[in-house]
């Protein structure tokens, strides 16, 4: 009897421990396999220019600017197919027209970028209000802001943002170019007085730009010194103060250098401005509203303006015939070896060669 009892028991715990092996096997199985499509993303923690650390998906693949100066940015580093949504002053370059619109920088439509599920929305602390910020957070997207003062600060800017959105290499070449063509600006200007200036933001009423701005640092880069000396970013200047200051010249940043014109034409027109004389003589310089934005290009317009302050610096010295001859024929021991690496344009041998040029061109 004892027998037949115990039987069944043995019987019922055996397949028990079978099942609950091959259960144990099936779960290993599964989980050495493959991992599962629902995986959680990687994020990194990185702080932004305003100090706040910031959580972003890596890969970052989609992008949303809610600044021109970053939409450029974005352009420059090669990460356009990645911009999936910025303003409607995003302008430049012109397939940047194209993008999906959210709206403002100031109020944008969070509505439309949430539908666009960026992994980053890139901001601008001059540009962007901390309400769109807190805003993004509450929608758990995550934002980053940038904040430069000075063209040496937008090129580290325009670094650490292709570092943050994955493309390193394109930041440096970008920083070593902007870089390389600022010192060759500053061999042929950087021994030259500057030319004192006056910048117009505004005209009526007329407002300028502070000594610590972009813009400020920008002018100097240039060849130019401002005669407004403010602590304030953007301040108003009374035309007593520019008649007492007299300008060399009004540097004026538009699209399109007619509107400038007008703008000077209307100045002439108003009471007391003719006793400016860069106004009554028309001492005007026209840039390139780059020079509003920190981004890469505003070394173009730095360059621009560099041009038309200081046009002989930029003037190459007709060769004399003796110059060329001593080119043509140099003595022997300024002739380049067998293995020397010369070609035409090399700067040591323009350096050698009296009254060659040794600047990089």
């Amino acid at each position: 009897m004892l027998k037949e009892v115990a039987r069944p028991r043995f019987r019922s715990a055996f397949l028990a421990a079978t099942a609950a092996f091959l259960f144990c096997a099936a779960l290993s199985r599964a989980q050495s396999g493959s991992p599962i499509s629902s995986a959680s993303p990687v994020y990194q923690d990185i702080t932004d220019e305003t100090g706040r650390t910031v959580r972003v998906p890596q890969p970052v693949t989609r992008i949303v600017s809610l600044a021109p100066s970053l939409t450029e940015t974005v352009y420059a580093l090669g990460l356009q197919d990645h911009l999936v949504g910025d303003t409607e002053f995003c302008d430049y370059p012109a397939d940047a027209r194209k993008k999906t619109k959210v709206g403002g920088g100031i109020n944008p439509s969070l509505e439309l970028i949430a539908n666009l599920h960026p992994d980053i929305v890139l901001v601008t602390k001059a540009f962007n209000r901390l309400e769109t910020v807190q805003s993004l957070e509450n929608l758990g997207i995550s934002s980053y802001a940038t904040d430069p003062h000075t063209v040496e600060e937008i090129i580290s800017s325009s670094k650490k943002l292709s570092n943050v959105l994955g493309a390193p290499e394109a930041g440096a070449t970008v920083a070593g170019e902007m870089k390389r063509r600022l010192a060759d600006l500053h061999r042929r200007i950087g021994a030259l007085p500057p030319k004192r200036v006056l910048f117009v933001v505004w005209t009526q009423p007329l407002i300028s730009v502070g000594k610590h701005t972009f813009i400020a640092d920008a002018l100097r880069l240039a060849g130019a010194a401002s005669i407004v000396d403010s602590e304030q970013d953007w301040p108003q200047v009374s035309l007593e103060e520019v008649a007492r200051l007299q300008p060399d010249l009004l540097v004026f940043a538009e699209s399109h250098s007619d509107s400038a014109s007008l703008a000077v034409e209307a100045l002439a027109t108003l009471p007391g401005w003719s006793i400016v004389e860069a106004v009554s003589k028309r001492r005007v310089a026209v840039i390139s509203d780059a020079v509003n934005r920190p981004a890469p290009r505003i070394v173009s317009a730095i360059e621009d303006l560099a041009k038309q302050l200081h046009p002989d610096a930029f003037t190459e010295k007709p060769e004399s015939n003796k110059e060329k001859i001593e080119k043509e024929n140099p003595p022997p021991n300024h002739r380049p070896a067998a293995h020397s690496s010369f070609w035409p344009g090399n700067l040591q041998a323009r350096m050698a060669i009296p009254g060659g040029c040794a600047c990089a061109r």
